[in-house]
């Protein structure tokens, strides 16, 4: 059985707009398949390896629809810790926009924390959100797409 490339997905919707730059960047450098799934239309730019895939308005549906069509050994990109544990149990990695790369060796305790900081909120306490993207999380994500995207060319 033949398997496809390698294919790196994204959740489009919170990805920040410079994160997105610099997939776009590595989809032309490395000819790597990008796919943006969002439930609002998405502007990107023409290239046969970035393709936009809307669907309807709803609470996960753009994650249920990652984990559908991803295949083990591909890519997420996500801040949501719960698309993230999918992606991993589907048998991929994510990687989030600050540029730390989810494994089986981290998720649990990632979703551990993320779970009881939601328990926090909902009982009113509050948690306050994550701090704005900055140059160094832009940093660190290229960083750290690249050693991904490295170490699977040698595979």
């Amino acid at each position: 059985m033949l398997s496809r490339p390698m294919q790196i997905w994204v959740d489009a919707d919170a990805c920040p707009g410079a994160i997105k730059e610099i997939l776009f960047r590595a989809a032309e450098r490395e000819r790597v398949q990008i796919n943006l799934v969002a439930n609002r239309a998405l502007r990107i730019p023409p290239s046969p390896y970035i393709r936009s895939l809307q669907v309807p308005p709803g609470l996960d549906v753009a994650d249920k629809r990652i984990v559908e069509l991803l295949a083990a050994a591909d890519l997420v990109i996500t801040a949501d810790i719960p698309l993230a544990a999918a992606a991993i149990d589907k048998g991929g990695p994510a990687l989030n926009p600050r540029g730390e790369l989810y494994t089986k060796d981290n998720i649990r305790e990632r979703l551990s924390l993320r779970n009881f900081m939601d328990e926090l909120r909902g009982s009113g306490v509050t948690t306050g959100g994550p701090s704005a993207l900055s140059q160094r999380d832009r940093q660190a994500f290229a960083n750290s797409l690249d050693a991904f995207l490295a170490k699977h060319a040698r595979r």
